[in-house]
């Protein structure tokens, strides 16, 4: 648990530091570059976000493994497997709106031990440690007492490919729309997961999540007492978290095979 924590606050520091220099570089002009469709972008800014990092655990973690979203899996050699996102939220930085994120967790033998979230904008650091509970600035969080659905605000997102895919989660907000009492697309799933946790949003679901997106925030849900889901699909994974009631009421529309 002490070496986790100390992998903790080494991550704190170095997101904080990549965090203020994306703040700089986004009100500056950058390059950027469409990947698996025109709508999925990356930016100069993602790719040096993720080297920092990169470059910061091998030096001090040098037999730890890598799962970044940029440059893919780095082998290692420890029980240590890292999964980062240098900006969730890319295609939001790029139009200068300030909902996107760095996301990092730490898994150890498969298991997510630590996960990180730093929101630069807004200057919110949301951490948690497995067994330790959430927190958002140094402060306890946990999710919300919401328990009807009509009363709920709960977020989405929609998947890259969603003009040429029929499974592209219209369906399903379709559905829940009518039944809730609000709806947010913030276009950060870290985010969202986060204000789950923070109790801010009651629920969200999402289908086509990569590892980085969620690995993290999954966690800090758990942490904040939410009932969370999670299934790899062929295209990615399926997500659903929320407070016991919201979740039950959710899934139950999904109908998502457990």
């Amino acid at each position: 648990m002490e070496q986790w924590l100390a992998i903790k606050e080494n991550i704190k520091a170095w997101i904080k530091e990549v965090g203020k220099e994306q703040l700089i570089r986004m009100e500056q002009p950058f390059q950027m570059k469409s990947k698996s469709s025109d709508i999925d972008l990356v930016t100069e800014v993602d790719e040096w976000s993720e080297q920092f990092l990169i470059d910061k655990i091998h030096t001090e973690y040098p037999d730890h493994s890598i799962m970044s979203e940029e440059s893919g899996w780095h082998e290692g050699q420890a029980d240590f497997e890292w999964v980062i996102d240098p900006i969730d939220g890319t295609v939001n930085f790029a139009h200068r709106f300030p909902f996107f994120c760095i996301s990092v967790g730490v898994k150890y033998k498969g298991e997510t031990v630590i996960g990180v979230v730093y929101v630069p904008k807004l200057d919110e650091m949301y951490e948690a440690v497995k067994g330790s509970g959430a927190m958002l600035n140094g402060r306890s969080i946990t999710v919300s007492i919401t328990e009807r659905l009509n009363q709920a605000v709960v977020a989405t997102g929609f998947p890259y490919d969603r003009a040429t895919d029929p499974n592209n989660n219209v369906d399903n907000f379709n559905a829940i729309i009518t039944k809730v009492g609000g709806i947010r697309r913030t276009g950060s799933a870290a985010i969202d997961l986060c204000q789950v946790a923070a109790g801010r949003f009651d629920a969200y679901w999402e289908i086509k999540l990569k590892e980085w997106d969620i690995c993290a925030g999954l966690l800090i849900v758990e942490e904040a007492k939410g009932q969370t889901f999670s299934v790899k699909k062929e295209k990615g994974y399926q997500v659903l978290v929320g407070t016991p009631a919201i979740y039950d009421e959710l899934s139950a529309i999904l109908e998502w095979e457990k």
